[in-house]
C-alpha cells in the first residue's frame, strides 16, 4: 500500500469530518451478506489500519502484525475449509438449534475480496514484559485492542468488517506460513457494503439476543 502514515499531530489537527466514537460502536456489525465486492482503496485500507496500530497495548510490546490477503485463491481456499468447520459444528448442534443456525451465514471471505488476518506474537518485547508478568492474558488482549480500533475506523470509513472463527488455527497458519511461536487470532473480511444491518445477524436470525446493560453492571462486587 502507498502513502504515508498520518503523524499523532496530524491526527490532532484535522478538521475534516469524523463520524464520532458513539455512532461508530452504534453502527457496528459482523458484516457477512453485505459486501459489494468492491475492494477497499489502498488508501483507506492503510488508515485503517494504522488506526489498528495506535491500539494500546501492555509494556508497548504491540504484539500484533496484520497480514493483508486478496489473492483469490488463497481466499477460495480459505472459504473452503471455513465451510468444512460449519458444517461440523452444524452437525454438532441440536435438531432446534440446528434450524435456528442453517439461514446464518458466517463469513464473506471471497465476496469482500480482502482479508486481514490479525496475528500475536507472545515473544515480542522480550522475557520481561512491562505489565504481563502476573497477567498472560493481557498480551492476547492487546490484540483484540487493535482489531477493536481497526472495526471502529473501519465503520468510521464506511468499510464492514466481518470475524470468521470458523476455521482451525492450525490450517490457517499453515496457509498463510505464519511462523512459530506467533498465531493467528482473527481473520477480518474487509470490503465496501452496500449497506449496515439496524439488527445484528444472530438477532434478527434468533440466535440470541443482547443483555441489557443492567444485567452485566455490578457495583463493588460482582
Amino acid at each position: 500500500m502507498s502513502g504515508q502514515t498520518p503523524s499523532t499531530g496530524d491526527a490532532e489537527k484535522t478538521t475534516d469530518p469524523v463520524m464520532g466514537v458513539y455512532e461508530a460502536i452504534r453502527r457496528r456489525r459482523d458484516v457477512r451478506a453485505e459486501f459489494t465486492g468492491e475492494l477497499v482503496e489502498d488508501r483507506v485500507l492503510e488508515r485503517i489500519l494504522t488506526a489498528a496500530h495506535q491500539a494500546p497495548s501492555v509494556g508497548n510490546t504491540q504484539p500484533w502484525d496484520f497480514v493483508v490477503v486478496r489473492d483469490r485463491d488463497t481466499l477460495g481456499t480459505f472459504a473452503a475449509h471455513v465451510a468444512e468447520a460449519r458444517a461440523r459444528f452444524a452437525e454438532s448442534l441440536p435438531a432446534d438449534r440446528r434450524e435456528t443456525f442453517d439461514p446464518i451465514k458466517i463469513e464473506g471471505i471471497e465476496e469482500s475480496g480482502t482479508g486481514v488476518v490479525v496475528t500475536y506474537d507472545p515473544a515480542r518485547g522480550g522475557t520481561h514484559i512491562l505489565g504481563r508478568h502476573t497477567v498472560e492474558d493481557t498480551g492476547l488482549l492487546s490484540a483484540a485492542l487493535a482489531i477493536e480500533n481497526l472495526w471502529l475506523a473501519a465503520v468510521a470509513e464506511d468499510v464492514g468488517v466481518g470475524w470468521v472463527s470458523f476455521y482451525d488455527e492450525a490450517v490457517l497458519t499453515a496457509l498463510l506460513e505464519i511462523p512459530s511461536p506467533v498465531r493467528p487470532v482473527a481473520w477480518l473480511c474487509v470490503g465496501r457494503v452496500s449497506r449496515f444491518q439496524q439488527t445484528p445477524d444472530l438477532e434478527r436470525f434468533g440466535w440470541r439476543g443482547r443483555r441489557p446493560l443492567a444485567d452485566a453492571l455490578h457495583h463493588e462486587k460482582f
